[in-house]
């Protein structure tokens, strides 16, 4: 019998049915006597690359922090695979299911590249605490095989050759790379990301924009970015904040088009 051939990567904007793998329904954060979010909802299709987009100020940043764990909301809900959660945080995101990159690049510098992205990797040690503690068999095995994952991903990022450098000593947009190969070394389900072309130059930032396009063959990304030409090239949808409330939401050409979104964001050169 014929093996069946994988679906191909869609391309951004391609219609999707599924059910949503992480939805946000109803979200209020409130800091004393400002509002940061109102009645925000989003839902995030499996192998899909969702953006969200605003202004300065516009909940962007809360709402990122709300699906991390870092920010509970004062009212709304979460739910993961159709479940809710009702105890989401940022030391559980791994063992959920969740990675996330952060708007730095969080790196140890006292560690080397490799031993920064096999943290990320730590979900997938089999041996415990006190294996390791006492260097036992078992947790030498496991020592070797999160090397081995955290090589594979510095790899698909073509930053092995910088396995054994200090972050410290590496230009700042390979230090991005670094940060995003100990994400996917954890094999998420679902992968956050908070302004990853910050700082990265035009060839590099279409590099990101094919990588995260090709990611989707087996995980779907959440994207807070502010370049939008990133954003409207690789989203199939996009939820727009202003002022810590969704102002439009749909896949790209939808909300470039849209005159609230132009209003609040975009601007009208942006449109043309």
């Amino acid at each position: 019998m014929t093996e069946p051939r994988p679906d191909p990567v869609p391309p951004p904007g391609a219609v999707r049915t599924a059910a949503p793998l992480f939805a946000v329904d109803g979200v209020e954060v409130r800091f004393g006597g400002l509002v940061a979010l109102d009645d925000v909802s989003l839902a995030v299709a499996p192998g899909s690359v969702h953006g969200v987009i605003g202004p300065n100020g516009a909940g962007k940043t809360t709402l990122f922090n709300v699906c991390c764990g870092f920010v509970r909301p004062d009212a709304g809900t979460l739910s993961w695979h159709g479940e809710p959660v009702r105890d989401l945080r940022p030391h559980k995101l791994a063992g959920t299911g969740i990675a996330r990159t952060l708007q730095g690049v969080g790196l140890f510098r006292g560690l080397t590249v490799t031993e920064n992205v096999m943290i990320g990797a730590d979900r997938h040690r089999r041996a415990g605490f006190g294996s390791a503690l006492l260097a036992l068999r078992r947790s030498d095995r496991d020592e070797r095989a999160l090397r081995d994952r955290a090589l594979a991903a510095l790899d698909e990022l073509g930053a092995a050759h910088y396995a054994d450098r200090l972050p410290g000593s590496l230009p700042y947009p390979v230090q991005k790379r670094v940060a995003l190969a100990r994400a996917l070394v954890a094999e998420p389900e679902m992968l956050l990301l908070d302004e990853p072309a910050s700082g990265l130059g035009e060839d590099e930032m279409a590099e990101l924009g094919a990588l995260i396009r090709t990611l989707t063959a087996r995980m779907a990304v959440v994207l807070v970015e502010h370049h939008m030409d990133l954003v409207m090239s690789v989203c199939d949808r996009i939820t727009v904040l202003d002022f810590g409330k969704v102002v439009a939401d749909g896949p790209p050409d939808e909300v470039r088009d849209d005159p609230a979104v132009v209003d609040a964001y975009l601007g009208e050169e942006a449109v043309q």
